[in-house]
């Protein structure tokens, strides 16, 4: 055992944290409510006043160009991770949608070269290239040296935009080591490249071009003194969005390329049918109840709305919105007013085709949106964005022009379409049944305060802290681990959950199925978030819920059946980043001294390769976690020194509810392939 491992505290026998309170000065005697602070001494005051005097016009920093953005690019692209590495693309790509909604632009290609660098072309007008009056250069310097200069500030460039409104292409410039830009216009090509933002050739004429030519190219390289993370794209990330991008944007012409492969091929994204194709590809897999997606389109005081829907016979929905082709992942208000005129505008249709009849209870929004794949996009001239990551439109003439909108074309639809509204009704009318039926195991559920649970479920082993940020719920697969994890844990901050076998698969359950599984409802009850429409991730008693399982197959089943209730019902607490899945090694190899816990089958017989042959390595192989005592489970999994997690996020919810449906739906053809696909990550499982 190592010095370290030496010094763990013995888990198995672990005194409960003492914590020093606050003293009101160096002594240590106790601190009173009403203590008076001791005056400050004459030295104090005279260093205090010295210290002012030091601050000042010589210690105000002036940043010129760009030397903001690089100062602290997180300010303006979110992050320096992979995450704003790929925010360097959209930026591009979205000026040259810009072209695309003004009517201008029919094609954008995206290209990774083999160095990595990144060249996105779009056939727009061309960046203009005349003297910009204000600054006296070129116009097309201005745009790529100066923040907030471009044609998106309401000089008459564009009607709605997305991007960063304006400092997307100096951000860009700013934070790469080279940007180079090719203008077409006007039977001319210009010529422009900068270093790290500063000017290294100034804008010429390169060439000529056919008077049909016209558009901008622009090729930039991420600069690694910012992205020490990473400065590789992800071919993967990339094709997702530019997908996205096509379907959001009806027929304009999208094409990906990455030249880093072995065979560049290259990949064109074009949807005429816009979020009509993105609902039926949303719903390729699933079974639907009729065959054409319902579409709505409409304009209103310069906010263009679209609408595409389509229902399945699924237990959940699936609703994207959409604000100047940002995904608003926290809703909005464009969400909540096309909610709100679904659920009038079906139970209205419902009472007026007697459907619904007079002493029936309305169906609720939960109840007519089971089963729904649903796009809402909305193209507004000047989006306010809210919430802690800017994903939730805040313009409150957005839910007006949305409920509108759609409400007066859903309601024609439904009267011009008897036979499909009518099992819209019905389908609502089904999910009402369940709901009904699952009350009292709701309430069941149902608590008046997440920290207030009084009567938790008599298998969870719970922590004492009631502080929620440093809670951990551990749900372990059965009893005999669940036994080690209770011996093992800290009881300060560690909460035990064990789960007999498998628990439902909720892709296919209703609800009321659902709140009758006593495993699930347990789980609920534990994390004291309640379910469905009275779920509030702000109760949550854990901002940490480890799965933790065997490293087989039936572990992973397990862990994928947990997955799926997690991102079907409490879907916030995955958004939080408060789900995590433990990484518990598949043996231990001891020789003498010499002890190391392994993972795989490779890196056994790398360590088994450099050990002497005497005496021979004892080898444990872990097949579960019930063979694991208290202390080797707390080393391997529960120890927040030296455990590993993987913390589970949804970067792409429409790929994620694919790969859901795919796992844990009815069509076993898709997830036959899979499987067949994939076998070959499956052998360090026991199969």
């Amino acid at each position: 055992m190592n010095d370290s491992e030496k010094n763990q505290q013995n888990p198995t026998n672990e005194p409960e944290p003492t914590i020093k309170p606050l003293i009101a000065d160096e002594t240590d005697a106790p601190a009173t409510a009403d203590a008076t602070p001791a005056a400050p001494s004459a030295e104090a005051v005279l260093a205090k006043e010295e210290k002012a005097k030091e601050y000042n016009a010589s210690q105000i920093q002036v940043l010129e160009g760009l030397e903001a953005v690089r100062k602290r690019p997180g300010m303006y692209i979110g992050s320096t991770s992979s995450q704003g590495l790929h925010h360097l693309v959209w930026e591009i790509i979205d000026n040259g949608i810009d072209e695309a909604l003004a009517g201008f632009a029919t094609q954008i290609d995206v290209e990774v070269e083999a160095d990595n660098s990144i060249t996105v072309t779009d056939n727009g007008r061309g960046i203009p290239v005349d003297i910009q009056p204000k600054t006296g250069r070129p116009a097309l310097e201005t745009v790529y040296t100066i923040l907030h200069a471009g044609g998106k500030f309401g000089g008459g460039g564009y009607k709605v935009s997305g991007g960063l409104h304006g400092v997307g292409g100096s951000v860009v410039n700013a934070l790469s080591s080279v940007l180079d830009v090719t203008v077409t216009r006007e039977g001319k090509r210009y010529y422009m490249d900068f270093v790290r933002g500063k000017v290294r050739t100034e804008m010429k004429v390169i060439g000529t071009a056919a008077a049909h030519e016209h558009g901008t190219k622009v090729h930039f390289l991420p600069d690694p003194d910012i992205f020490t993370e990473t400065t590789v794209f992800d071919d993967h990330v990339l094709n997702t969005r530019i997908r996205e991008l096509a379907f959001l944007n009806k027929g304009l012409k999208l094409t990906f390329t990455d030249k880093r492969a072995a065979t560049a091929e290259r990949i064109t994204y074009h949807y005429v049918g816009g979020i009509k194709s993105y609902v039926e590809y949303l719903n390729e897999k699933k079974t639907v109840l009729f065959p054409e997606p319902i579409y709505v389109e409409g304009e209103q005081d310069g906010i263009t709305v679209e609408v595409a829907l389509q229902y399945t016979d699924d237990f959940h929905s699936n609703l994207l919105t959409f604000a100047n082709n940002i995904h608003t992942y926290e809703g909005g208000t464009h969400e909540a007013g096309f909610k709100a005129a679904l659920t009038r505008i079906i139970n209205d249709y419902g009472k007026r085709a007697n459907l619904i009849k007079d002493n029936d209870d309305n169906l609720s929004g939960d109840d007519v949106r089971e089963g729904m794949t649903a796009v809402v996009s909305i193209k507004h001239p000047d989006p306010q964005f809210e919430g802690q990551t800017k994903t939730k439109l805040g313009n409150s003439d957005a839910r007006t022009v949305t409920d509108r909108m759609f409400s007066e074309t859903f309601m024609k639809f439904l009267m011009e379409n008897p036979t499909v509204a009518k099992q819209i009704v019905e389908k609502g009318q089904l999910a009402s049944k369940a709901r009904l039926a699952a009350k009292h195991a709701r309430e069941v559920t149902r608590k008046k305060s997440g920290l207030e649970i009084s009567n938790l479920p008599g298998k969870l082993a719970d922590n004492t802290s009631k502080d929620p940020n440093i809670s951990e719920l551990f749900i372990v697969e059965g009893d005999s681990a669940g036994g080690s994890a209770k011996q093992g844990r800290s009881r300060l901050t560690q909460a035990i959950l064990p789960i007999r076998g498998k628990i439902l698969n909720v892709e296919k359950a209703s609800m009321d199925r659902i709140l009758a599984n006593e495993e699930i409802r347990t789980l609920f009850t534990a994390m004291g978030t309640g379910f469905g429409g009275d779920f509030d991730v702000a109760k949550a008693r854990y901002h940490k819920l480890i799965i933790m399982t065997d490293a087989d197959v039936d572990g992973a089943h397990i862990r994928t059946l947990l997955l799926t209730l997690f991102y079907r019902y409490m879907r916030p607490i995955v958004e939080a980043g408060y789900v995590y899945v433990a990484k518990p090694p598949l043996y231990q190899v001891r020789q003498g001294k010499f002890m190391r816990y392994i993972d795989s089958d490779e890196e056994l017989e790398e360590v088994l390769g450099h050990l002497p042959a005497a005496p021979k390595p004892a080898i444990q192989r872990y097949k579960g976690l019930g063979e694991m005592d208290a202390e080797q489970l707390w080393e391997t999994t529960m120890n927040p020194e030296n455990r590993r997690l993987d913390r589970v996020e949804v970067t792409d919810a429409a790929e994620a509810d694919e790969v859901f449906q795919m796992l844990m739906g009815d069509d076993v053809a898709p997830r036959r392939k899979f499987i067949e696909d994939n076998a070959k990550y499956t052998k360090n499982l026991d199969v």
